[in-house]
């Protein structure tokens, strides 16, 4: 019986499938998490990009510094000297947060009290951000914004407890809390400072934010920072971490 020599065998297999190209990231995409991340991380070039309720949102690469990177770098200014004062409390700049199952949105930036202090979310194994951060801050265009549509209804329906929305060109801020599942509006004080509910001593001035007076800003935190409020925060973080985090 005839019998075929191992040198012409592979002659008489296919040829190997080649695999297709990753379909790109565009916006309107619906997807699920896997995909919306295996598509960006495929990406030649970074650009915003986020899921919510299931559909990808990629902003206009053009950013205006003056209505949106100059009250966002204010903005990261505050937080972080916040959490340069108050242990056991971490800010982040335009981070991917695992939300829901239909929900990975990237806020411009939010402060989440770590889970080793008690906090609701935690870094996954790639490093994103999993659960729901405890104050989240969106630099918004108007009032008519996605900001406050699609995005608010995924911040409160997965329990994020303060959401403030900087509308820079109404100038101005809304600062939303968390109670019984619906968000509602926190009121300014008398001279016109906001008072964290969530994290105590985190004192906004909203003229100063909206006018750029930065040494206002910072000032206005700092006398915040100093509060007994703020010092028994600090206690009772420090608490929960030698308690094991609950």
């Amino acid at each position: 019986m005839a019998s075929y020599s191992s040198s012409i065998a592979p002659a008489l297999r296919e040829p190997p499938k080649t695999s297709r190209p990753l379909p790109p990231l565009e916006q309107g995409d619906r997807l699920t998490r896997a995909e919306f991340l295996r598509r960006y991380a495929a990406m030649p070039a970074k650009v915003k990009a986020e899921r919510i309720e299931g559909i990808v949102h990629m902003p206009a690469a053009a950013v205006s510094a003056e209505f949106h990177g100059q009250p966002h770098a204010h903005i990261m200014g505050w937080l972080c000297i916040y959490e340069s004062l108050t242990p056991g409390v971490v800010a982040a700049d335009n981070s991917t947060v695992a939300l829901d199952i239909d929900n990975d949105p990237q806020p411009d930036a939010c402060l989440r009290i770590l889970p080793s202090h008690g906090g609701a979310s935690k870094l996954n194994a790639e490093g994103y951000i999993e659960g729901s951060p405890e104050l989240v801050v969106e630099v918004a265009a108007s009032s008519l914004s996605f900001d406050l549509g699609a995005k608010l209804n995924a911040y409160r329906r997965n329990g994020v407890r303060e959401y403030i929305v900087h509308r820079t060109y109404d100038g101005a801020v809304d600062w939303f809390i968390l109670r019984e599942g619906q968000y509602e509006r926190l009121s300014p004080d008398e001279q016109g400072i906001y008072h964290s509910q969530v994290f105590p001593g985190l004192w906004l001035k909203a003229e100063a934010l909206i006018t750029g007076k930065i040494a206002e800003l910072l000032a206005v935190l700092q006398q915040g920072a100093s509060s007994p409020e703020h010092g028994q925060y600090v206690i009772a973080l420090e608490t929960r971490r030698l308690q094991g985090g609950l």
